[in-house]
């Protein structure tokens, strides 16, 4: 059910949108999910199912990116620091990175089923 390539690189444009286009951020993420979908070629629920996993890889990738950027802090002697802060803040990151998760699962998976609609009728 899931197209590992379609996932793949889905995830690889989920990853540049979030780092090169925060701004435009929204329509970014409609045109991976329809991208993804339209890859997938499995119908609406396929390409809704494989753009949402996409976008939840994706998110999840940035999220543990985040998280050690925040802990390390770019010196050594701001590792005490980062951990400290890391452990206070740990439990409401946790509820953003969920909100985030199910934001990008349900954006990229409305466009996903259009796309994996769209290329089903082709074939």
């Amino acid at each position: 059910m899931t197209k590992w390539s379609a996932v793949i690189t889905g995830f690889i444009l989920t990853i540049c949108v979030q780092a090169f286009f925060g701004r435009y951020e929204f329509i970014g993420l409609l045109i991976v999910g329809f991208i993804v979908g339209y890859m997938a070629h499995s119908g609406a629920f396929g390409g809704m199912w494989n753009a949402a996993v996409a976008g939840a890889f994706g998110t999840i990738l940035c999220a543990v990116v985040f998280i050690i950027t925040a802990t390390v802090g770019g010196s050594m002697a701001g590792i005490a620091g980062g951990l400290t802060g890391f452990t206070v803040s740990g439990a409401v990151s946790l509820i953003d990175v969920a909100m985030e998760l199910i934001y990008y699962a349900i954006v990229m998976g409305i466009t996903g089923a259009l796309g994996g609609l769209l290329s089903s009728k082709r074939n």
